[in-house]
C-alpha cells in the first residue's frame, strides 16, 4: 500500500531577511499540488498550515535574525513532523529553509524511535552548514544541516532526540559555499557534490551511489528540495538565485530515480517566494517535480534502478 500524502504548510519567513516565502504554501496549493497527486492515484490529506509554538525568551547573539521566531517554528515543526510520520508521507510546504530545522529533527526522532537510521538528501546550491556562531548574515535558513547533525552553537534550540549522522548526509547541487562552511566541512564525512562534479559525471552517478547506501542500511530518507537547486532560468522565484543550477531534465531525473528507489519517506519543498515568480512558473515546476517523485512517467519502461541493476 502506498502511504497517504500529508501536506503540511510551513509559512515561516523568519530564516532570512527578504520577505515572501510565507506565501509559498498557498502557491503550491494554487498550482494544483493536491489535484496532481490525486491524479497519480495517491490519497492526499491537506492538514493545513502548522502554527508556531508560543514565543519565549531565548538568549543568543544580537545579530541573529528573528531567533525567537525560528525557535518557535522549530519546536512546532519537530512535533508536527514526528507525528505525521506515523500517519503517512509528509510533504512540508515552505516557507524558507529554516523550516528544516524542525522537519528534519522530527522525522529523525521518529526514525530513531523505530530503530532505523535517518538519511538526508539536501538538493541545494548551498551546504547550509553555518551555525549561529559562524553566520555573518544572521540568517538561520543557512543552518539546518549543522543543527540536525549535532554541531555546537544551537543552545537556544530544542535538544535533539537524535541526530542525523554526518556520513548519512548527501548534498547535491552545490555552487555557493561560504569560507566558514568550507573550513567546517573540510574534515567531515558528508557526501558533497558541486555542479562541476555533476557536469563531469552526470547527476545519476552520485545519487545512485547514495541511494545504494540508504538501501543497504534499511534507512529512512528525507529529501529537502530547495528552489535554488534549480537553475534560475527555469525557477526564478527564490531570493538566493545562483547561476548554473540543475536543468529541467537533471531535476526530473533526480526525482524519477528517487521514486524508483522506493526509499523516500518525507519531503521538504522550500524557499519558494511567489513574489519573485513569473506567472507561477516556479511553483508549477516544483509541483511537477513532486509528481515525478511520486511516480509520474512518460512511459512505463525498464529502467536502471538506483542499485545500478537493470530492473522492470
Amino acid at each position: 500500500m502506498t502511504p497517504t500524502c500529508l501536506l503540511l504548510g510551513a509559512p515561516l519567513d523568519c530564516g532570512k531577511q527578504r520577505r515572501g516565502c510565507l506565501m509559498g504554501p498557498d502557491a503550491y496549493r494554487v498550482a494544483g499540488l493536491v489535484e496532481t497527486l490525486q491524479g497519480l492515484g495517491r490519497d492526499v490529506r491537506d492538514l493545513g498550515n502548522v502554527t508556531p509554538a508560543p514565543l519565549r525568551d531565548v538568549q543568543g547573539s544580537a545579530h541573529i535574525h528573528e531567533l525567537a521566531q525560528n525557535v518557535a517554528w522549530c519546536e512546532a515543526l519537530t512535533n508536527a513532523a514526528r507525528d505525521a510520520m506515523d500517519e503517512g508521507f509528509p510533504i512540508f510546504l515552505g516557507g524558507d529553509h529554516a523550516l528544516s530545522l524542525g522537519t528534519v529533527a522530527g522525522v529523525t526522532a521518529h526514525a530513531n524511535a523505530q530503530g532505523r537510521p535517518q538519511f538526508l538528501l539536501w538538493l541545494d546550491a548551498h551546504t547550509d552548514f553555518h551555525t549561529p556562531d559562524s553566520t555573518d548574515s544572521g540568517n538561520l535558513h543557512g543552518t539546518p544541516v549543522a543543527y540536525v547533525t549535532g554541531q555546537p552553537g544551537f543552545d537556544a534550540f530544542p535538544a535533539l532526540a537524535a541526530t542525523v549522522p554526518e556520513e548519512n548526509v548527501c548534498i547535491i547541487g552545490l555552487r555557493s559555499v561560504d569560507p566558514q562552511e568550507r573550513a567546517a566541512l573540510a574534515d567531515k564525512p558528508l557526501d558533497l557534490h558541486d555542479m562541476r562534479a555533476i557536469d563531469e559525471t552526470g547527476i545519476a552517478t552520485p545519487l545512485r551511489a547514495f541511494l545504494s547506501r540508504v538501501a543497504a542500511a534499511g534507512g529512512a530518507l528525507h529529501v529537502s528540495l530547495d528552489v535554488d537547486f534549480l537553475d534560475p532560468a527555469i525557477a526564478p522565484a527564490v531570493g538566493t538565485t545562483v547561476p548554473g543550477g540543475a536543468t529541467f531534465r537533471e531535476a526530473h531525473l533526480t526525482m524519477e530515480l528517487l521514486h524508483e528507489s522506493g526509499l523516500v519517506t518525507s519531503l521538504d519543498l522550500v524557499e519558494l517566494n511567489p513574489f519573485l515568480d513569473d506567472r507561477g512558473r516556479t511553483a508549477s515546476l516544483m509541483v511537477d517535480l513532486t509528481a515525478s517523485l511520486m511516480g509520474r512517467k512518460v512511459f512505463d519502461r525498464p529502467t536502471f534502478g538506483f542499485s545500478g541493476s537493470f530492473a522492470a
